[in-house]
């Protein structure tokens, strides 16, 4: 085995361990981060949309999109996306891979 190949070795059996490791605390950061269903529905939605459709779908206020995004994307838990006139968030997690349900957006209110 070369050195490339044992560092690629090394750096899988890493990615393993730390997924692992870190399931329990993402979830648990989740679950504290989006703990309303609208939150949890605007997370799960936030995919590069505009703000104004997240707003629509969760049926939350633009404002409120916008301090949503602005916290995730400070918590670590959505990306900064550039967007004519501003920005979007993206989400980096699926709620789903964490067994965290996703609210039907009519059980939202």
């Amino acid at each position: 085995m070369n050195n490339e190949e044992r560092i690629i070795e090394l750096l899988e059996e890493l990615v393993k361990w730390t997924r692992v490791t870190s399931i329990p605390e993402a979830k648990t950061l989740l679950e504290e981060t989006l703990a309303s269903s609208k939150e949890r529905i605007a997370y799960h939605v936030s995919d590069g949309r505009k703000s104004k459709e997240v707003a629509k779908l969760a049926n939350a206020s633009y404002s409120t999109i916008i301090k949503w995004w602005k916290k995730w994307i400070k918590v670590g838990i959505a990306e900064s996306m550039p967007a004519k006139g501003g920005e979007r968030a993206k989400a980096l997690f699926s709620l789903e891979d964490f067994g965290i349900e996703i609210p039907s957006p009519e059980n939202s209110n």
